[in-house]
């Protein structure tokens, strides 16, 4: 931590300090939410931002008010994240205009907002292991003395507050890396709030607590509404989302769909605005005659991801697994590829029974998995195209231990040819590809393995709509030839136009295995957010 004199040592006694918190007298006057017309602390209007190929937000406009819990709703991918970032500074709109008070403001910079009473709490808040609690609440603002020094006294003090405040006992002293989940997530909201703040976002706030941490966490957010802070609060759980806001804002698509009053929105009606179309029938879903069961998965379990997720996958078939952020899909089936290994269950490949503990034992069994991240999980991005297909398969690509690169051009070529792969030649790197065509290298190189089954995480995230058109394509046409298929995925649309069965999870738990012929819209919604 800057500022530490040097030879100076900070004792290492615990720091501990009794503060009377007196509770606010409420029968003084109504709560503010309940006042006439209060005026908004901060709106957004007309605001766009667009990325190449995407239209994140398209002319939303919202309004956060004092005292007042407003839940932002919409599926993964509706705009939520990106209106987070343009409110903390990170991103800045390409159109409309931001109010605090009334006034027009400019969030340049992360800081700008900030100076503008704007504070965030993330569901994965950067902090240091190393550093003290103290120390991480007040990271880059932290309490000088008049030579410029930390004033380590006020710092511990200023903290002490801050957590009783927050009606926890943490030592401020402590390494961050000696505390639970939930104490973490304690001192990121202490961070949060350690800048003078009107306007608090709450972005999945409650993912890593338990139900005792959540009601603990509610209480916190009920005396920020009587201190007269506007609370933004992001979640999929419904229950939540009743249990805790006045207002309700629902993006679809990059739009803001709905707004009101929860108590005069039914859970059926927000469930609708959320999903609010009709699946694109361009989705080439060729139907295939399944075969036998390729793939048997029995109570399979991780310690702290997922449990007893069970299915069979059949030849041909194409398996959607749908759920909200933190249901565990990917961490799922990261374990299924030997990323990480299992603490119960079986798996049965073709008949007999296998066991899988890193990617190499997959690769061998012919399970392969397409990550989500493609950039950074998928492909060395400076590496050309031919090296990057045949990656996964040298030993069919080289002889006595040396590598024949006209067969690795070979291989290459057969996969670019067959995906329509769009580059000038196959030895430029894949960095220098579209996001779809990288995509297309990916699933080649795998699909170079000559697997049985293949995981498909996300596998349109981020590319243009020409692009998903073609990946879609492809899909179809591996299922057709008898590759067993799982596709994550957390567009709707996606899930029920490619999907033969759908297998919801949440929260780590399997919600419901659906047939074709029973999937919609609003059935698998319902099971991922737990109101079915």
């Amino acid at each position: 931590m800057p500022g530490r004199a040097e030879g100076g040592e900070v004792p290492h006694q615990r720091f501990y300090l009794k503060l009377q918190v007196q509770p606010m007298n409420s029968a003084a006057q109504p709560p503010l939410q309940e006042r006439a017309h209060p005026a908004p602390l901060l709106e957004m209007r007309g605001i766009s931002k667009s990325f190449p190929g995407v239209r994140a937000l398209d002319n939303v406009d919202i309004a956060l008010y004092p005292g007042t819990v407003t839940a932002l709703i919409g599926e993964n991918g509706a705009g939520k994240s990106t209106l987070v970032k343009i409110l903390t500074g990170i991103y800045q709109p390409d159109e409309g205009e931001i109010l605090v008070d009334g006034k027009p403001v400019t969030f340049g910079t992360a800081q700008a907002a900030t100076n503008h009473g704007v504070t965030a709490i993330h569901q994965e808040t950067v902090l240091f292991d190393e550093l003290s609690v103290a120390e991480n609440i007040y990271l880059g603002h932290a309490p000088k003395t008049r030579l410029g020094l930390v004033d380590w006294k006020a710092l511990n003090a200023r903290s002490l507050a801050l957590l009783h405040s927050l009606e926890t006992t943490v030592d401020v002293r402590a390494k961050l890396k000696e505390l639970s989940i939930a104490q973490r997530h304690l001192v990121a909201i202490a961070r949060a709030l350690s800048v003078d703040s009107n306007i608090v976002i709450m972005d999945e706030p409650t993912a890593a607590l338990s139900r005792k941490e959540v009601d603990d966490l509610f209480k916190i957010i009920e005396r920020l509404k009587s201190q007269g802070k506007a609370i933004l609060f992001i979640s999929h759980k419904f229950d939540e989302v009743y249990e805790i806001a006045e207002n309700y804002a629902v993006f679809r698509d990059g739009r803001a769909v709905g707004h009101g009053s929860l108590k005069d929105a039914s859970q059926n009606e927000i469930v609708r605005l959320m999903v609010g179309r009709s699946v694109d029938q361009a989705f080439p879903k060729v139907d295939v005659k399944l075969g036998e069961t390729v793939l048997d998965v029995a109570n399979y379990s991780h310690p702290t991801e997922f449990r007893d997720i069970s299915f069979e996958l059949r030849r041909g078939e194409i398996l959607g697994i749908y759920g909200l952020v933190g249901a565990g899909r990917s961490e799922f089936c990261q374990s299924l590829f030997g990323v990480t290994r299992p603490s119960g269950g079986s798996l049965t490949l073709e008949g007999r029974e296998i066991t899988i503990r890193s990617p190499r034992d997959a690769i061998a069994h012919g399970i392969v998995y397409v990550p989500e991240e493609r950039g950074r999980h998928g492909t060395v991005a400076q590496m050309p195209i031919f090296q990057n297909i045949s990656l996964p398969s040298l030993a069919r690509t080289s002889r006595a231990g040396f590598l024949r690169s006209a067969e690795e051009f070979a291989l290459a070529r057969r996969y670019a040819e067959r995906f329509d792969l769009r580059a000038a030649a196959l030895s430029v790197p894949v960095g220098t590809l579209s996001g779809g065509n990288q995509q297309k290298v990916v699933i080649g190189k795998w699909l170079a393995t000559r697997p049985k089954v293949i995981i498909l995480d996300e596998p349109t995230k981020g590319i243009d709509i020409g692009s998903k058109a073609a990946v879609h394509a492809f899909i179809s046409e591996l299922a057709a030839e008898g590759l067993s298929i799982i596709m994550v995925s957390s567009e709707l649309p996606e899930i029920l136009g490619m999907s033969d069965r759908v297998l919801v999870m949440r929260e780590g738990l399997s919600a419901g295995l659906f047939d074709r012929q029973s999937l919609d819209a609003e059935t698998l919604v319902r099971a991922a957010t737990g109101n079915a």
